[in-house]
Order: structure tokens, then C-alpha cells, then sequence
């Protein structure tokens, strides 16, 4: 008898255990990786989530900046992560829905080797110059670049984001030829373009917005289907002469693949109550974000569609990274 109890009870605590565990997630700091350099808008983002989770519901994060390749290397390094909830990333339309077409031969695989959890928000980008430019319309960037192709530069943060993508579709609507001066990272190209070397800059509303506040650049465009609030007085590319035209980007976090659902819906929850917060929702309006929110299943749609919808903006500009 005594043999049998001591089997029950350790049956018992070995059912008891992983439940115990799953109730206490997340038990230990959860890293959150952002496949940028810091200061750029996935960061802003990804810092202005993990902190209000944090100051509502104690959740300790480390958020840890993966930059390179695209944002390739910081999704790869969560996709071979364990899938225990413990890594997580944050993603964007660059490196889940353009980098499948453009990069010959990806690391990973957005679809079968990542679990969606939610998507945040999403916005428009913005094209800048310089406070002191000579350029205050988009009318104005086209025909000095057609007067001189190849002789007007703008700068990204990099290969095969949507700032580039955005930008080889507007010079084919435009008849027009750019210079593209790829960086590593958003936030390294405006000391250029602040400091006139580079002519325009092309990037997210949230990495941009201080600097537009501040006076050091002006935006001249919006690539939203309507005029962004932050900057009222900036006119859309639509409305600039080339209707129809509309390009954003988004950001969600993901896990690995096979992340325990229970796990995928904790993270939902926790998100989705933050982005509902009144104090959060305005500091994603003033960084010119528009919250999404919304299931997992939403969210996992998303991907696919809009790998098909960029994946033909990419072979139709002939871009490829290898």
C-alpha cells in the first residue's frame, strides 16, 4: 500500500508540475529581440509595449536589438529559439512579408517557422529633407530628378524594406530614377539627412516624428491613403498626382513555431489590454502608429496576404538581395 501511495503522489505531482509552471508564466524576464538598431520605430514600438506591460502587469522584459540583413538576423536567431514563451520578436512587413520574395535564399520561413501572436499597429512612411532644403514638394523632387536621373539620393534603412520597396514603386509611377543609399539601421541616416549629404530620407512615421516636431526635417509626403494627424499639412503621395497610391508598414510579435497556445493567448491578451490603455494609445498616435490589435488568427492571416501582395512589388521593381 505503501508503494502505491507513494506511486499516486508521484503521479500527482508529475501532473501538477507543468500546470504550476504554465500558471505562472511568464516566471522569468521574456526577451524580446528587434531585429533593428535602437532608436529606429520597430524599437520605439517594441520599448513602449514591453514597458506599459510592465508597469500594469509586472512583466519583465529585456528587449535585446538584433539588427542586420534586413531584420533577417534577429527573426532567424527567434525562429531557432526554444518555443517555451521565453523569446519572442518583434516583426514588421520588411522582414515576414518582402524579405520571402527578395532574399534568394532566407534563413527562415515566416510562415512555418514562427507563430504569430498579435499584430500591434501599423503606419505610414514619410519622405523628409532637410529643414534647409530646396525641396518642399514631391512635384519638386520629380522634375529635378528628370531634368538629372540618378542624380537625386534617398536614404533607408535598408535593402528590401518597405521604405525601399515604397520608393522603387513611387519612381515607376513617377517615370523617375533615385539613387538608393541603403543604411543599416532608421536611425543612422538622419544625422545625413539633417545634415544635407543625403537629399531625401524615406522611413516610418515613428522614427521620424520627433525630428519633423523639432524643425531639422520636413516631411513633403505620406505614403497613407489619407493625411497622417501628427502632420496635418503634409498631403499624401495620392493626392500629390499619383492616385491609388498607399504603402505601410506593421509590426506584430511573434514566437517560434509550435508555441503552446496557451502561452500564444496569454501574450494576446496582454497585449491587447495594454493597446487599449488611454495613455499608450496616444503614444502610439503622436509616433503616428494606428493600433491593430486583434487575435492570433488575424494576425497569421495578415503574413501570407501581404507576402503575396509585396512579393509582386519585388519581382515587378526587379529587387533582389542575395
Amino acid at each position: 500500500m505503501q508503494a502505491i501511495r507513494r506511486a499516486l503522489v508521484a503521479l500527482s505531482l508529475a501532473t501538477a508540475l507543468p500546470l504550476a509552471f504554465a500558471q505562472a508564466y511568464p516566471a522569468k524576464p521574456i526577451r524580446l529581440v528587434v531585429p533593428f538598431p535602437a532608436g529606429g520605430g520597430t524599437d520605439i514600438i517594441a520599448r513602449e509595449v514591453a514597458n506599459k506591460i510592465t508597469n500594469t502587469s509586472k512583466w519583465a522584459f529585456v528587449v535585446d536589438n538584433k539588427p542586420g540583413v534586413g531584420g533577417n538576423i534577429g527573426v532567424d536567431a527567434v525562429a531557432k529559439s526554444p518555443a517555451d514563451g521565453y523569446t519572442i520578436v518583434i516583426g514588421q512587413t520588411s522582414n515576414l512579408a518582402i524579405n520571402p520574395t527578395l532574399y534568394s535564399k532566407l534563413p527562415y520561413d515566416p510562415v512555418k517557422d514562427l507563430t504569430p501572436i498579435v499584430a500591434i499597429g501599423s503606419s505610414p512612411l514619410a519622405i523628409v529633407v532637410a529643414a534647409d532644403s530646396p525641396f518642399k514638394t514631391i512635384a519638386e523632387v520629380v522634375a529635378a530628378a528628370k531634368a538629372k536621373p540618378g542624380s537625386i539620393n534617398y536614404a533607408t534603412s535598408g535593402n528590401g524594406t518597405v521604405a525601399h520597396l515604397a520608393t522603387e514603386l513611387f519612381q515607376r509611377e513617377a517615370g523617375v530614377k533615385l539613387t538608393h543609399i541603403p543604411y543599416k539601421g532608421a536611425s543612422q541616416g538622419l544625422t545625413d539627412v539633417i545634415g544635407g549629404s543625403v537629399q531625401l530620407y524615406v522611413s516610418s512615421i515613428p522614427t521620424l516624428i520627433g525630428h519633423i516636431k523639432a524643425g531639422k526635417l520636413r516631411a513633403i509626403a505620406v505614403t497613407s491613403a489619407k493625411r497622417v494627424d501628427d502632420v496635418p499639412t503634409v498631403p499624401t503621395i495620392a493626392e500629390s498626382g499619383y492616385k491609388g497610391f498607399e504603402a505601410v508598414t506593421w509590426f506584430g510579435l511573434l514566437g517560434p513555431a509550435n508555441l503552446p497556445k496557451d502561452i500564444v493567448a496569454t501574450v494576446n491578451a496582454e497585449v491587447n489590454k495594454a493597446l487599449k490603455a488611454e495613455d499608450l494609445k496616444k503614444k502610439m498616435d503622436d509616433q503616428g502608429i494606428d493600433i491593430i490589435g486583434g487575435s492570433a488568427e488575424s494576425f497569421a492571416k495578415l503574413i501570407p496576404a501581404d507576402i503575396a501582395k509585396w512579393g509582386k512589388v519585388v519581382k515587378d521593381s526587379g529587387a533582389k538581395v542575395d
